[in-house]
């Protein structure tokens, strides 16, 4: 299998969008230009039961192909390094079953195969979950009710990028909070391999107004298109400098 780059998209919210554009259907559209969309629910920590909004939570992540986990603000840190790996696993399982496909007939999949082939397979995503390149576009809901989980979040972030950091492949990450001041979301890091830097740049974002969660992951299909754009124009100058 050729190693490309796995593109996820990870919302982390503390409810149910309230303007714009549905976000299930948003998702979907990220997931067919294979983009996964993992989503993380955050819970007050004296929360006893499941806000109704957070059934959002599981409808995005599946209409977008990706994972979703409802957590309490203590749990973040290892729930956003779990759903972010777990989701790399579920789309090179994918990868491996369109494979799969392909050699052995479309009726074949992972789960066909006897314990000891599936295995060798599952040490092959394994292989490959270290050493494929990853970019990870954060979305995070800077919501009124957002105020005290901010802080969290940041930790939780930091704690990913070095957990990721450990791999063989390179890592991207990018940050998008939503609302912004002036829009719907509005960039707060820019690509970077690592994810230190955001501690300067959290004490200054701000939270209230409403939750545009459609017009967020659409925000964020867009700079992965920009992003995929400007790389083929790079090689394409490249190609011709060498010509």
């Amino acid at each position: 299998m050729k190693k490309g780059t796995l593109k996820q998209i990870l919302l982390v919210t503390d409810g149910c969008s309230n303007k714009g554009e549905d976000p299930v259907a948003t998702a979907a559209l990220a997931h067919q230009q294979g983009i996964a969309v993992n989503v993380i629910g955050i819970l007050d920590d004296d929360q006893t039961e499941d806000p109704e909004g957070l059934q959002e939570v599981e409808d995005v992540a599946l209409s977008g192909g990706g994972v979703s986990q409802i957590v309490y603000q203590e749990s973040l840190a290892q729930t956003v390094q779990m759903v972010t790996k777990q989701a790399m696993t579920q789309t090179l399982q994918g990868f491996v079953n369109n494979e799969l496909k392909q050699i052995l007939g479309p009726k074949q999949t992972l789960e066909d195969l006897d314990p000891e082939k599936r295995g060798e397979v599952m040490e092959v995503v394994e292989d490959m979950g270290e050493t494929c390149d990853l970019e990870v576009l954060v979305l995070v809901d800077t919501s009124a009710s957002m105020y005290d989980k901010i802080e969290t979040v940041k930790e939780a972030l930091i704690d990913l990028s070095l957990s990721l950091n450990a791999r063989i492949g390179r890592n991207r990450f990018s940050i998008f909070s939503f609302p912004g001041r002036r829009k719907d979301v509005e960039l707060v890091f820019d690509w970077s391999p690592r994810l230190d830097e955001i501690s300067s740049v959290f004490p200054k974002l701000t939270s209230g107004g409403i939750t545009p969660t459609g017009p967020a992951i659409r925000e964020a299909m867009y700079q992965f298109g920009k992003k995929g754009l400007l790389r083929s124009l790079r090689d394409e100058k490249s190609g011709m400098e060498e010509a």
